[in-house]
């Protein structure tokens, strides 16, 4: 069975949403399961240290999720086109898997939410990918064989799913942005199969 680790942050729940249809395409490959994890959120040194287990939802990831993991999904919402200061906070302790090339090899792909639909969805895709590509990851976006890049009118771009989520999270995710996120897990899996033969 290969893993597929689909780890993400998320604070409104836009990007839990779009984690778990990544997960249901990584399921849908025969020979495929996904994991789902999440990281603590970041905060001034007065709030005190994150507790060591969230109190609902997918456990923190550690990096022996990394090392065990066939590929990666990785999700963050934007923080002025950017990924999340939590997200960046975890990749930046992970330079011991990267000293043993731990990640090199494996496919990773990227997803993300934004309170606006121009708040810099595809910065931050590409934001989420340097650290990836520094582990040697390989790098899997959507194709334009996604009938839904061409048609959709809310979130969704060739560098990965994403989600129009409005000012106060109150857009729902569109059928479109949906499909888009179940494709990049299907497509994750395979490929991830492939590579293992």
């Amino acid at each position: 069975m290969q893993e597929i680790l689909v780890l993400y942050y998320s604070l409104h729940g836009s990007v839990l949403e779009l984690a778990r249809h990544v997960a249901h395409g990584v399921d849908a490959v025969p020979g495929c399961a996904a994991r789902l994890r999440t990281v603590p959120k970041v905060g001034a040194e007065i709030e005190g240290p994150a507790r060591p287990v969230p109190d609902a939802g997918a456990p923190y990831a550690t990096h022996q999720d990394l090392e065990e993991c066939a590929g990666l999904a990785l999700g963050s919402p934007t923080r002025f086109g950017n990924m999340a200061a939590a997200m960046k906070y975890f990749w930046d302790g992970t330079s011991g898997l990267w000293l043993k090339g731990a990640l090199a090899g494996k496919p990773a792909g990227v997803f993300t939410s934004t309170a606006s639909l121009h708040g810099g969805q595809e910065t931050t895709l590409l934001s989420m990918m340097l650290p990836l590509l520094h582990h040697g990851m390989l790098i899997v976006g959507l194709p334009y064989s996604q009938p839904e890049l061409s048609t959709t009118r809310s979130g969704g771009t060739p560098y990965g799913p994403t989600h129009y989520a409005g000012a106060n999270g109150e857009e729902p995710i569109t059928e479109a942005e949906r499909r888009l996120a179940f494709a990049l897990g299907k497509r994750l899996a395979e490929t991830a199969l492939k590579l293992s033969r």
